[in-house]
């Protein structure tokens, strides 16, 4: 007998998007692109995967406005210069059996990619692991109008959405965090200035295509960084979303600064987010989706039947098992096996499960999980030539220099 829960009944966005259940594939860094910005063979087949596994909206992570501000060499670069051509082959696997296939627009900022990047952020910074200059003005107006380029050329390519992503500590989010923007201009300050840079995003995007095209934001409900931002702002940031064209926030949590501990790195066993999805849900009509450590039907069902959050986000659980949304609504397999890590480098664990999306592309995978380190040395290769080719390809380009 099939399951028939709230997870599986419609939701329609403001723009009119009727989505066919509450689950979504969260944006991850598959770090899949051939190093020239644009799809591989594999992560077609890896979203394809994905849509045959019944999520309603998947997002692809951290598709890049320029080569020059990239957090990964394997990232995705949506702009005039790229091959629209291969994009459009991506949507339409990627968007197949009813899913919303979505690209996360991303830019890393102070957390750029250093060998491809000449890293800047709302401040200059220098510190141990971190050293950036600061973004200029002229820079910083541009901004919007690249967002809503490579907005507007994901919706020429047939992509369903697209995301703003304002979290994990990327540029936007380094604007709505006292720890990295220290600015004194109309960009700094109270979280009114610092949010700005996020609304100019979202107006001009919503400009170049239309009302009918869906615009999530992913925000932060904390850094869970002492000095950075806190539930207070982030709310305001929410209030303020509800008064803007986006369709959808996204609440997740957490930043990659150099010696944070990742949430998703924990051990808890609940969703992490939830408390704060509840205070946002009286500041917002827009549909709440939260990301990040849900791993069983009965937390998922539990949080969308409460009437805290509209969607759940998925993603390590999608990558031990990519047709968890319909084995959920036939009853099978209410948890995944998570596999467990102990001592794990910084980054290690993001890494294993970043060579599981490989192997899920190559229709490779096996019930066994595979050896961290072993992991950690391909991940660490891959990057390595990823960034040969990446910096041939885009030449002066991807450091900053034209």
């Amino acid at each position: 007998m099939q399951h028939r829960g709230t997870l599986f009944k419609p939701l329609q966005l403001p723009c009119g998007l009727a989505l066919k259940n509450r689950i979504a594939k969260s944006a991850m860094s598959d770090s899949l692109g051939d190093g020239t910005g644009h799809p591989t063979a594999e992560q077609i087949r890896l979203y394809q995967r994905w849509a045959a596994g019944g999520v309603a909206i998947s997002i692809i992570g951290e598709v890049q406005l320029t080569a020059g501000y990239a957090e990964n060499p394997g990232n995705l670069v949506l702009n005039d210069a790229s091959d629209l051509h291969r994009f459009r082959e991506l949507a339409l696997y990627g968007g197949g059996n009813g899913t919303k296939l979505w690209l996360q627009l991303g830019h890393a900022g102070a957390l750029a990619y250093a060998p491809t990047s000449n890293p800047k952020g709302p401040s200059a910074l220098d510190l141990p692991g971190l050293r950036c200059e600061e973004i200029t003005l002229d820079e910083l107006r541009k901004l919007p109008s690249e967002f809503a380029r490579t907005a507007w050329l994901a919706q020429q390519a047939g992509f369903g959405g697209v995301q703003i992503h304002a979290a994990h500590g990327f540029l936007l989010s380094q604007f709505l965090s006292p720890l990295f923007n220290k600015r004194s201009d109309a960009y700094g300050g109270a979280i009114a200035n610092r949010m700005r840079p996020l609304l100019e995003a979202i107006e001009a995007t919503r400009a170049a295509v239309g009302p009918d095209f869906p615009i999530a934001v992913k925000l932060n409900s904390s850094d869970q960084l002492e000095g950075g931002l806190d539930k207070e702002d982030a709310l305001k940031v929410v209030a303020a979303l509800d008064r803007s064209s986006i369709d959808l926030i996204d609440i997740s949590g957490g930043t990659y600064f150099p010696g944070a501990k990742s949430a998703s790195d924990g051990t808890g066993r609940g969703p992490y987010f939830l408390e704060f999805a509840k205070r946002a849900r009286a500041e917002t009509t827009k549909p709440l989706m939260l990301t990040g450590g849900f791993k069983t039907r009965a937390q998922a069902e539990d949080a969308v039947t409460s009437g805290a959050v509209d969607i759940v986000g998925l993603a390590r659980a999608l990558v031990l098992e990519p047709s968890l949304p319909d084995l959920w609504k036939a009853d099978r397999k209410p948890e995944p096996l998570f596999p467990r890590f102990s001592d794990a480098p910084e980054g290690g664990i993001t890494a294993w499960y970043t060579m599981r999306l490989t192997e899920i592309g190559a229709d490779t995978e096996t019930l066994a999980f595979g050896d961290l380190g072993h992991a950690i040395r391909d991940y660490e290769a891959r990057n390595r030539s990823r960034t040969e080719v990446w910096l041939r390809h885009f030449a002066y380009d991807a450091v900053g220099q034209t």
